[in-house]
């Protein structure tokens, strides 16, 4: 048995809200194990106990668990709540929300300023016409203005969706044009890299093709919003549209729990992406179970996650405020000016809770970064990590150079769920490579091919009984097609997420990676069909294909291209494909590796192969070759030079 890199004092698992909750239901309270069976056979007691910890504003009715059966399961069917009142429970002078932004710019709000400036939003949005079901979608970056607006949308009923401002044009359409806003909010621009970085150009191509906003407003960030709106249809700047209105006590409209809250993107591997709903029942329990019982967030606590509005865990980041946490929002690149300018943050700002991607982690292990040397890091209890799976070297980098005494969790769900499977367990011990466990209240295994349990081997990460955060369904798919085909059609009636996992001797989890063909560069998802939509808009590009390529601990995207006759991939062409793919979809699309090939496999029915090429490349032998229609083209990805640094 190896030994852990830490153990939590006993004293510190004694005073967690994990041990506090397991006592009220009659467990020991540093049993995590038993805990998680508890959670997992009695759903009912369990989600109900939840609901009691976490405070939730609503009324529950008098059933937990209606229907159990996935999908379809129905959690709480006669309770009626509001997302936004139960993130909007304090109203005083202390610190809600702070912000600081690669410029330096920043700034505070109390939860008494956050409610005016809620409040403010809400009245605009009515007058807009903005009711229960209707969409909003933001094109912002993580800025305090960017929770305000979700969280009055939220409180009228309403849906919200989000990207960061560096999509490109058919990124932001792809999405935001399946669901049909009636409201469309973006900023003037933001900053990157040392970049000031306006969007009018790109806002002057979007707002035109989203038909269906009736009304625009743009957030200032970079002073140039009261410009662009005058420039735009339908379009006024949020200090404009705002000023009409004095604040008053919010409103919240108590809507069914499974009532859509959110709505997300799937990468788009395999077209356009698909639009992901979520209610607002599930992801606030969900997320009041991980911030409170997995993470330990008390009120009072200092919540950093370093993350775009593009991904989940820009979600996951608001919800802490119904934990009575400070949110320490940042919005730019981590390592400008200096490499160091989160940890100064986190110093600053006495960060209790420190998230971020694994790829952050490795990164700053390669430049040599010694923070525990450096910077005054005290007030951290937890470092998360996700994204990608955290390496092992990076675990003993997290205890060596960041925090000796650290609570390190790295945690594994996905947009799909919009919150985890597995991640941290305040009582469990930290080994080496290993996620610590599986989610309270998630009846999570890891089955072969058969769809038998295994345990020290590779399968397929499932969850076998339903839970409150599966997604209430894709949006414009109708009998639910889709939905089933997602995460049911492997094992009917048992989750089957798409990752490659398996539980470790101590009962942890390690994730291999996905099953699928999805890149995941620096543990951002990225679909290949983004690629594509870019890259055969080139006219010397005949078509593409794209794989991830397991590089340095992470994925690099590799795209391959098949040119016209005659033609050559020199640096200019490269270039070209570069900046084509850097402005039609984001930065974080670009390939690693472009390389020419002469042929492109496919399927009998015309389908490119993404998985069998990424297989050629890693060396590793195809299965089916018989399917293909020209087999032979693999031959043309094995050993390539150009792959070998």
């Amino acid at each position: 048995m190896t030994k852990p890199l830490w153990t939590p004092p006993q004293d510190r698992i004694d005073a967690s809200n994990l041990a506090a909750f397991a006592r009220k239901a009659g467990l020991p309270g540093g049993d995590y194990a038993a805990i998680h069976a508890w959670s997992v056979n009695e759903r009912e007691a369990f989600w109900s106990a939840v609901w009691e910890d976490g405070g939730v504003i609503g009324d529950r009715g008098t059933r937990v668990l209606g229907r159990d059966v996935m999908p379809g399961a129905e959690f709480f069917p006669d309770a009626r709540l509001n997302f936004a009142e139960n993130l909007l429970r304090r109203n005083d002078d202390t610190e809600a929300l702070v912000f600081r932004g690669e410029d330096k710019a920043g700034s505070r709000l109390t939860w008494a300023e956050l409610h005016a400036l809620v409040s403010r939003i809400q009245q605009m949005l009515q007058a807009e016409g903005v009711g229960a079901g209707d969409r909003v979608c933001a094109m912002m970056p993580n800025l305090p203005e960017t929770i305000a607006c979700m969280l009055a949308v939220t409180s009228l009923g309403a849906i919200w969706s989000s990207c960061s401002p560096d999509f490109g044009e058919r990124g932001v359409l792809d999405r935001f044009g399946q669901i049909e806003p009636k409201v469309f909010i973006a900023c003037d621009g933001y900053w990157y890299a040392g970049k000031r970085l306006p969007i009018a150009d790109k806002l002057g191509a979007i707002v035109p093709q989203l038909t269906s906003a009736a009304k625009i407003i743009i957030v200032d960030y970079l002073g140039e919003a009261a410009d662009i709106a005058a420039r735009l249809p339908r379009a006024q700047s949020l200090a404009d549209a705002v000023a009409p209105f004095a604040a008053r006590p919010v409103t919240f409209v108590r809507m069914p729990f499974n009532h859509p809250l959110y709505i997300l993107f799937s990468s788009g591997t395999t077209g356009v992406p698909k639009c992901i709903v979520h209610g607002a029942g599930g992801t606030l329990l969900q997320h009041l179970k991980e911030h409170r019982l997995q993470c330990d967030v008390r009120p009072g606590d200092r919540v950093f996650y370093f993350t775009t509005c593009g991904w989940m865990m820009w979600n996951w980041l608001a919800s802490g405020l119904a934990a009575e946490a400070t949110l320490i929002l940042f919005d730019g690149s981590p390592m400008h000016p200096r490499n160091e300018v989160l940890f100064d943050y986190a110093q600053e700002e006495r960060v209790t809770l420190f998230g971020t991607s694994a790829k952050y982690i490795d990164s700053c292990r390669k430049a040599g970064l010694t923070p525990h040397t450096t910077h005054d890091l005290s007030t951290v209890r937890l470092l998360t990590s996700t994204g990608s799976p955290l390496a092992p070297e990076s675990f003993d980098y997290v205890y060596d150079a960041i925090k000796p005494d650290v609570h390190l969790a790295s945690i594994s769900g996905g947009t799909d769920i919009v919150s985890c499977f597995v991640g941290g367990a305040p009582s469990l011990p930290v080994y080496k490579g290993e996620i610590q466990a599986a989610g309270l209240g998630m009846a999570v295994e890891v089955w072969n091919d058969e769809g038998r349990p295994v345990r020290g081997e590779k399968g397929e990460l499932v969850c076998v009984k339903a839970f409150p955060s599966m997604p209430v369904m894709f949006w414009n798919d109708p009998g639910g097609a889709k939905y089933q085909a997602a995460y049911f059609e492997r094992f009917p009636g048992v989750w089957c997420h798409g990752d490659f996992a398996e539980v470790t001797e101590h009962g942890g989890f390690v994730i291999h990676g996905r099953s699928d063909a999805t890149l995941n560069p620096g543990g951002v998802r990225i679909g290949t069909a983004e690629l594509y939509a870019q890259v055969e808009q080139i006219p010397e590009v005949l078509e593409a294909l794209a794989i991830g390529q397991d590089w340095d601990n992470d994925c690099r995207v590799v795209l391959f291209v098949r040119l016209r006759e005659g033609v050559a991939l020199d640096a200019a062409l490269e270039d070209s494909i570069r900046r084509q793919i850097r402005t039609g979809a984001s930065p974080r699309h670009v390939p690693a590796r472009i390389v020419a090939v002469a042929d492109i496999p496919r399927t009998k029915s015309g389908k490119i192969v993404e998985l069998a090429v990424r297989e050629v490349v890693h060396g590793r032998p195809v299965k089916n070759k018989e399917a293909l229609a020209n087999p032979e083209a693999l031959d043309l990805f094995a050993d390539l030079p150009q792959l070998r640094s």
